[in-house]
């Protein structure tokens, strides 16, 4: 599977779907939330350190290139590093995405825009245009590390990031996963008990008894 092929699989799956597949996945703090809800985020990453400053993720975005989310580490920034201009012309250049690990501002306008927009906060002040920083560099983001190139996925339950060569192995068991939780709300609607599927009651008496259990679908 190349890259193509997996951004495509990806896609059609939920967040939720690849962390259970891998539960020690690397996961952005859940202080990053959507701007413009019911949006997916997906694509690789360009990253982007600065502070109170946002000279740097205008460079970012004309070095960008279509499928590129966007990864700010803003390092406590107080002051929005992106706003209603910026995404514009993020989402004309065929941008998958925005993240900010700080303020955005516009966010009205921000909320009509079709590209997907994550940020920890809000703030009407805009920083400033007067230090330039790096960018792709290994940064944090959301308490985790970003590299450049990594595939950054995220929907409301949150924003996963991990090597494509992982997400590859990943994906079967993803889909899988997926897949049978759709039978099983498929059931729940038909009128079977959500409980009745579950091994719950001897999942409990097993751990009453000090013994290893998992809690697991019978189906």
């Amino acid at each position: 599977m190349n890259k193509i092929k997996l951004l495509h699989a990806l896609s059609s799956l939920s967040v939720a779907a690849i962390a259970d597949a891998d539960k020690t996945i690397r996961v952005m703090s859940s202080t990053i939330r959507p701007v413009n809800n019911g949006k997916k985020i997906l694509g690789t990453a360009r990253t982007v350190s600065c502070h109170n400053d946002f000279l740097t993720v205008i460079d970012a975005l004309n070095q960008s290139k279509a499928g590129d989310v966007l990864v700010v580490d803003s390092q406590d920034s107080t002051r929005a590093l992106v706003g209603e201009l910026f995404s514009t012309e993020a989402q004309r250049r065929g941008l998958s995405g925005i993240i900010v690990d700080g303020p955005v501002r516009d966010v009205e306008m921000l909320r009509k825009l079709e590209i997907p927009v994550f940020a920890k906060s809000y703030c009407p002040c805009s920083g400033t245009t007067q230090k330039m920083m790096k960018t792709q560099t290994e940064i944090l983001c959301g308490g985790i590390a970003v590299a450049p190139e990594e595939v950054v996925f995220g929907d409301e339950d949150g924003i996963i990031v991990a090597s494509i060569a992982q997400l590859i192995d990943l994906v079967p068991s993803a889909i899988q996963i997926q897949k049978a939780e759709e039978a099983i709300v498929d059931k729940i609607q038909e009128g079977e008990c959500l409980i009745d599927m579950l091994n719950f009651k001897e999942h409990v008496k097993f751990l009453e008894e000090g013994l290893e259990s998992s809690l697991s679908f019978k189906i």
